[in-house]
């Protein structure tokens, strides 16, 4: 005798309404923060910067070789470095933003393999003894660096780092040999020093420090 099977199947426990809403509200953060720029580009840190490059265009100008000239810059940069990464998470905690957002990541992504480049090539430069076109070098990708990392971040960005590109074509221009690197310290001092200031400045008032 067949077994008896009853005329309506029961069905699986409906999910719940609240589930389905706690689904759609993750997509749409996703979405959004996927969507929004990275707007925490430091402004008052981009100043600080600034400051610290003038400092060090200050000493550099005094140094009596070319070890120490490079010398300096190079603890300049790593100083900016540092203040740029505080100024990023003292400003996402302050706006209530997650520092390591989808945003942020596509800003990092896109700004560290320039650098990268760069201090490859200080280094090549360095060794083949065509250390004048070192300043010109991290000019132009300091300047793509910050274009490519500024189409994820607000409009100003990408606008300064068209500015670091010229410095560092006229930079190149400039490297006409070790004996004299006055002119492109000066570059230096006014692109990593004056842009950082003037941009920080824009980004600070338009977007919050």
């Amino acid at each position: 005798m067949a077994p008896v099977e009853p005329i309506r199947r029961s069905t699986p426990d409906p999910i719940p309404l609240h589930t389905h809403a706690i689904d759609n509200l993750r997509f749409i953060r996703e979405t959004m923060e996927r969507a929004e720029a990275f707007t925490a580009v430091p402004g008052w840190g981009g100043v600080a910067m600034g400051l610290t490059a003038i400092a060090a265009a200050v000493v550099a100008q005094w140094q009596l070789s070319v070890r120490l000239f490079f010398a300096t810059w190079l603890v300049e940069g790593a100083l900016a470095i540092a203040l740029g990464v505080l100024a990023m998470r003292q400003k996402s905690r302050a706006a209530g933003l997650e520092l390591w957002s989808a945003p942020a990541r596509k800003f990092v992504f896109s700004f560290v393999p320039p650098m990268l480049a760069g201090g490859i090539l200080t280094m090549a430069l360095w060794r083949v003894g065509q250390a004048q076109l070192i300043p010109g070098t991290w000019l132009l990708l300091y300047g793509t660096g910050v274009i490519t990392g500024g189409a994820f971040s607000v409009r100003v960005v990408p606008v300064m780092g068209g500015c670091f590109l010229a410095g560092g074509t006229l930079a190149l221009a400039m490297a006409i040999g070790l004996q004299n690197m006055s002119g492109q310290n000066l570059l230096l001092g006014l692109c990593f020093g004056l842009l950082h200031i003037v941009f920080g400045m824009m980004i600070a008032r338009k977007y919050g420090g």
